[in-house]
């Protein structure tokens, strides 16, 4: 039901029976040639690039070759007029029939419209937060949690067959600094003066409970072993216990991740060798020294010979080192270790959600991912920038749990779960966002969260209104698909049934570009639609959607409330949020 691709299909049927009756060439490729929402509404429904495409490699002019197309076009008994606009757009317009059936289909297909086929079951994975497991999330994570989360959901409302996954960073140093911090608060549980917490541990209280539990379960018996005996049982304690918070947290912002794959694993199974061993077979992989970074200077940098991976062959900036001087595995093989995994595992598609700072890091991965997988997986890391917290305009002061940050869950306490996740996607992904504490509480348009849960729970209020006035009538979704829907006259009433049709194009295109802050930015323009609707019924009261001697004019009317309340609450479940029947102060 995407009016465009529909009309897509419908554009191509014609051009291929242009290239039949040799008005066109038979070679001619047509797979550029788009249907769009033309960029002033005056000019129509939908706007055909066809002639502009087409006219050069067949030899014409492309008003030319648009009036040829255009003369086939008028004869649709759905389009209404087709004009030449410039040097060749076509412009359709649909007629009103057209738009009033599109809200019966709507209204048939409930919140499953929208759903596409575009992604054919093909597999996807969807990484996100991958926090390092040495403490609680915090309003930083809270993003790219909720970017991935509803990016997964999107891709699944889209037709692709989408796994959710947590990468466990679990081998590296900073789960040995874990592993002392454990230690630390569980020697302070057995009772030991352990004054102030030496630099490099973690410091947040979230890890006195965790030795209080060890101290209560195992008593003193690790309390004074050398760190060797007890270092490998205290890491894998803190990661075990970090990984129970950070899903808590997850799940208090409404995520669940079906995978939740350990780095450590990865190489004790011999996942970084199997990465090796590929790159050497493409002769990839060799011996020697770098030159030093950007801004180091002869006294603090030192060429030595290292294992090298060719990645400026594939587009990196230089070459990268796949094993430390003491013969540990860099962090970069691990991520290759694990990006091939997932191409094993037979994801083509794979899409990282990671913060700003990882900016950097994303043409040597992308260098890996290409050199293993002769480019047949796809990667694409989406980065997002940094959330400020504000507190009406100033820089918010909450709770700091965690010891030196506001914890995600602190911000879910704050303002709530569906705030937190529509808020995060207010603005694209990589633009900085500001999260004001304050004014996310307001009713008032300048509030996208209550602007739009505003529209979902003004049409049960409309719905209550009509049942009043006609106690005996059957207002649900069923009955108003037989609703007499030609009483849909006004020009803001199709215009709302318009933006209603721009649904599924929305999914499709968000899912493509793997941008679900568009499904944001599209349910404020349907909300601003309808509320617009009502508020000029309050000046004309011809308008209003319950009109109190006419039960058939208030039934279409209804149809049409109803279609706004389906696609509100699509979009708003594709998110994480849920829709609300009413709203209190």
């Amino acid at each position: 039901m995407n009016v465009f691709s529909d009309f897509s299909d419908i554009v191509q049927v014609e051009i291929k029976a242009l290239q039949d009756a040799g008005s066109l060439p038979a070679d001619l490729d047509a797979s550029r040639v788009a249907v769009d929402p033309p960029r002033d509404a005056s000019h129509g429904d939908l706007t055909c690039n066809a002639a502009m495409m087409l006219a050069k490699p067949a030899g014409m002019k492309p008003r030319d070759l648009a009036e040829l197309l255009a003369t086939r076009l008028r004869a649709q008994e759905l389009i209404e007029s087709v004009e030449i606009a410039g040097p060749g757009f076509l412009n359709l317009r649909l007629g009103e029939d057209y738009w009033r059936d599109h809200l019966r289909d709507v209204l048939a297909a409930g919140e499953a419209y929208g759903d596409s086929t575009m992604g054919a079951d093909v597999p996807v994975n969807v990484e996100y937060v991958s926090a390092n497991p040495t403490g609680p999330l915090h309003v930083g994570h809270a993003r790219g949690a909720v970017f991935g989360d509803v990016l997964a959901s999107l891709l699944d409302k889209a037709g692709y067959a989408v796994t959710r996954e947590y990468y466990i960073n679990d081998a590296g140093s900073q789960v040995d600094a874990l592993a002392r911090s454990v230690h630390w608060r569980y020697r302070e549980a057995l009772g030991e003066a352990m004054g102030e917490m030496p630099e490099g541990l973690y410091p947040g209280d979230y890890l006195v409970p965790v030795g209080k539990d060890l101290a209560e379960r195992e008593g003193d018996k690790w309390r004074d072993g050398a760190e060797e005996t007890w270092l490998a049982d205290f890491r894998q304690l803190g990661v075990d216990a970090m990984m129970v918070q950070i899903r808590d947290d997850l799940a208090v912002l409404g995520i669940v991740q079906s995978v939740f794959t350990s780095e450590r694993a990865l190489v004790e199974a011999g996942m970084v060798d199997a990465v090796i061993e590929t790159l050497e077979g493409k002769g990839l992989i060799y011996r020697g020294v770098l030159e030093p970074p950007k801004g180091k200077t002869p006294d603090d940098w030192e060429e030595r010979p290292q294992t090298l991976f060719r990645a400026s062959n594939f587009g990196d900036d230089s070459d990268r080192p796949l094993k430390k001087s003491d013969g540990s595995w860099t962090y970069f093989a691990s991520d290759l270790a694990y990006h091939l995994d997932k191409y094993r595992r037979g994801f083509g598609t794979l899409i990282n959600v990671w913060g700003a700072d990882h900016g950097g890091y994303v043409k040597r991965v992308a260098a890996g991912v290409t050199a293993l997988t002769d480019g047949e997986a796809a990667l694409d890391v989406k980065l997002c920038q940094l959330v400020r917290l504000l507190e009406d305009g100033e820089v918010a002061k909450m709770s700091k749990r965690a010891g030196t940050f506001v914890t995600l869950r602190d911000l879910v306490d704050s303002v709530g779960r569906d705030v937190v996740r529509f808020i995060m996607l207010t603005r694209k992904n990589d633009a900085q966002l500001d999260f004001d504490l304050v004014k996310v509480r307001e009713q008032s348009r300048d509030n996208p969260v209550f602007y739009v849960q505003y529209a979902h729970a003004r049409s049960y209020s409309v719905a209550r209104m009509a049942k009043e006035a006609f106690p005996d009538a059957d207002f649900t979704i069923e009955a108003m698909q037989g609703a007499n829907l030609a009483r849909l006259t006004d020009s803001d009433e199709l215009g709302l049934i318009k933006v209603i049709a721009a649904w599924p194009r929305t999914v499709e295109g968000a899912a493509e570009a793997h941008e679900p802050h568009r499904l944001a930015f599209y349910l404020y323009d349907l909300a601003a639609a309808f509320h617009a609707l009502w508020s000029k019924a309050r000046e004309d009261t011809s308008l209003r959607f319950v009109v109190a001697d006419d039960p058939e004019l208030t039934q279409a009317r209804m149809a049409l409330v109803l279609g706004v309340r389906t696609v509100v609450a699509s979009g708003l479940r594709v998110m994480g949020v849920e829709p609300v029947d009413e709203l209190r102060a």
